[in-house]
């Protein structure tokens, strides 16, 4: 059994670019997809938040008329399955167990702290240098911007990776109010942004970094840590 990390956003709101306040958090599908398959493969899972932060699930992302009420149902049923490890989630800079693994999913909610949280940065460095499975998926990869070496550079540089499209984005995420895209972003820190087709299950290996794309992609990335951790 491998020891996982998965750090979730504690945001709760996204400032738009016509400064409205977007209500957002972490998007369900891909925290319960990830938590779920990772215990069902006998690993377990420790939830880090910034400052211990309660994370709360984007409200779109249970809205039956959304992801269908079968969905919903399900996710809201597993969300009140682990809710004691949600409400108990570690404060980011009380992390000092060494993990196998970090997962981190999405919704917009990264894109307002975990982007620019330096224990964040400080956490996948230390990970990436030791070799260990990093995973941040559809808007999680927007935390691999907190990734700041010393001279301002970016750990991750060159390294190959995919995101929430800019595409995706304007077509079904924040649209043209969004503050800052994160494939455009990460283009520019240097990273290699292998962008698939919008909306399809499209995931980046790339040696221990694990990327994918939207929501789609959170079995498949689960299924990629599983198999790195070699279970």
């Amino acid at each position: 059994m491998s020891s996982i990390l998965m750090i979730v956003t504690g945001a709760t709101t996204l400032r738009l670019t016509d400064g409205t306040e977007h209500p957002t958090g972490f998007w369900a599908e891909e925290l319960v997809t990830a938590h779920r398959e990772l215990i069902r493969a006998g690993h377990s899972v420790t939830i880090t938040t910034p400052k211990g932060a309660v994370p709360v699930a984007d409200a779109v992302s249970l809205d039956p008329e959304r992801v269908g009420r079968e969905t919903a149902a399900d996710l809201s049923a597993y969300l009140e399955e682990i809710r004691w490890e949600l409400e108990s989630a570690l404060p980011l800079d009380a992390v000092v167990e060494e993990y196998d693994a970090l997962v981190l999913p999405g919704g917009h909610g990264p894109m307002t702290d975990l982007a620019f949280d330096p224990e964040v940065g400080r956490l996948l460095i230390e990970a990436d240098e030791a070799g260990k499975v990093i995973a941040p998926f559809c808007h999680g990869p927007a935390a691999l911007l907190a990734a700041k070496r010393d001279d301002g550079s970016n750990a991750f540089a060159g390294r190959r990776v995919t995101a929430f499209t800019d595409e995706e984005e304007r077509s079904g995420g924040t649209g043209e109010k969004t503050p800052w895209f994160v494939e455009t972003e990460l283009r520019k820190a240097g990273l290699v942004v292998e962008a698939g087709k919008a909306w399809s299950d499209h995931v980046v290996v790339d040696k221990n970094l694990i990327t994918g794309q939207n929501p789609q992609s959170s079995a498949s990335v689960a299924q990629e840590v599983i198999r790195e951790l070699g279970a």
